[in-house]
């Protein structure tokens, strides 16, 4: 049974869709739920004429309240269940796999769009390197 369960979300509307079956995973194990937001290392902000308007350290700042409020949304869903919530800079699926060894996760669960297996096969996106690089068992919700 996973009685840790990391969950990426990444903003799109197919990345929530995973949170119920999350959800009954973790209530049925009495499992704790760590969401995680992975940005991209953000560059210094500059203005028209070249001016810093924000430096990266605020930019980070910025984008980890946004996304932790983001993710406070998805915690709603998960009301009665323990849950963690995580921001990361980086390559999503190398912040996903260095989470789920950090959070010594049992399951990293996520949700992607369809993709065809030839597009898979020659461009895998951040689920298919997750499935095949996390060190503990992946569940793929493809929507």
């Amino acid at each position: 049974m996973a009685k840790r369960i990391l969950t990426p979300i990444d903003g799109r509307q197919q990345s929530a869709t995973i949170v119920p079956v999350v959800a009954a995973l973790a209530r049925g194990a009495g499992s704790t739920v760590r969401l995680l937001k992975v940005f991209p290392v953000p560059e210094r902000v500059a203005g028209p004429n070249g001016r810093t308007i924000a430096y990266v350290d605020q930019e980070m700042s910025r984008l980890t309240a946004a996304g932790l409020d983001e993710l406070a949304q998805v915690e709603a869903e998960l009301e009665g269940i323990p849950v963690e919530r995580v921001v990361r800079f980086g390559e999503p699926a190398e912040e996903i796999r260095l989470e789920a060894e950090a959070f010594n996760a049992d399951l990293v669960a996520l949700a992607t769009s369809r993709r065809g297996r030839l597009r898979s096969a020659l461009a895998p996106g951040v689920t298919e390197r997750v499935a095949r690089e996390a060190p503990v068992p992946t569940l793929v919700l493809r929507a």
